[in-house]
């Protein structure tokens, strides 16, 4: 086997919390016997050969901060062999003898694209909130991300509660209902919609179904109703739901989009944080 001196690693696509934790164990590992280098901008710095060593001074006290300080990016490029073509050829001249890509399922595409033409190491760690990765149960991120849903929901909670109000949530995980699925079931909310469990082809059941439940829930609790909805799933997002409810139901209900904050974790900069410029 190929004795491995150089190790470059770039993060990929969507950020998750947890990447630098990964980065910073890496570093650590490897920072005695193995040089990494690290490719900004995700695949974007491999093709055009933005790098820079990273050394144990640059991952000191970065384990409790979101984001990456490697940066990520999508890349168009990776989807083309001439991209692919030059990224291999970066790796070559760099004398890179092994690839860790930290991302989800395009990351590990464009790793996949590389190791065929190319002749080092490829390792992909599952870097993703959305979990929807085949051969993992939780990927790097999900649960941090599921912890922040769950602070907000309960938050929201509280001025649900003060006006007995309904409110339609939508929660992160492009088309994998297990954010919303397990935030649902960790903050208590009335109704989970998810990939998993709703047909959304049966429009007319689906609002039906929902207002009956809060109409009940109403009647025996007179308290909140909390509708947890996973990102993509209803085909005029939850704007089209709160609508339907009220067009065809006349229930009345708040929305909230959680968003990017689920991919977020302590923006606080330690003493020993180092910026890579």
């Amino acid at each position: 086997m190929k004795y491995v001196q150089r190790v470059g690693l770039l993060t990929s696509g969507g950020d998750a919390p947890g990447m630098n934790a990964a980065i910073r164990a890496i570093v650590l590992a490897l920072g005695n016997d193995v040089e990494v280098i690290g490719y900004r901008h995700g695949y974007n710095g491999l093709i055009n050969s933005e790098s820079v060593k990273l050394e144990k001074i640059h991952v000191d006290n970065i384990i409790h901060l979101g984001g990456t300080i490697i940066k990520s990016a999508r890349c168009k490029e990776m989807l083309e062999e001439q991209g692919v073509s030059q990224a291999v050829t970066t790796l070559i001249k760099d004398k890179i003898d092994a690839l860790i890509v930290i991302g989800g399922d395009g990351s590990f595409t464009g790793l996949m694209a590389i190791e065929k033409q190319w002749d080092g190491l490829v390792i992909g760690l599952p870097g993703t909130i959305d979990n929807d990765l085949d051969g993992t149960d939780n990927t790097i991120g999900f649960l941090s991300a599921v912890n922040t849903a769950i602070d907000a929901i309960d938050k929201i909670r509280d001025t649900a509660d003060a006006f007995d109000r309904v409110f339609i949530i939508e929660l992160m995980g492009r088309h994998s209902g297990h954010i919303a699925f397990n935030v649902g079931l960790a903050s208590g909310a009335e109704a989970i919609l998810s990939f998993e469990n709703t047909d959304t082809t049966q429009h007319e059941q689906v609002v039906s179904l929902l207002a009956k439940q809060i109409r009940e829930h109403q009647v025996s609790c007179q308290n909140s109703f909390l509708i947890c909805v996973a990102e993509n799933l209803w085909p005029t997002g939850i704007s089209g739901l709160k609508a339907a409810l009220n067009q065809y139901q006349h229930i009345d209900a708040s929305t909230c989009i959680l968003g990017h904050i689920q991919r977020g974790a302590r923006h606080v900069q330690p003493i020993g944080y180092w910026q890579l410029n």
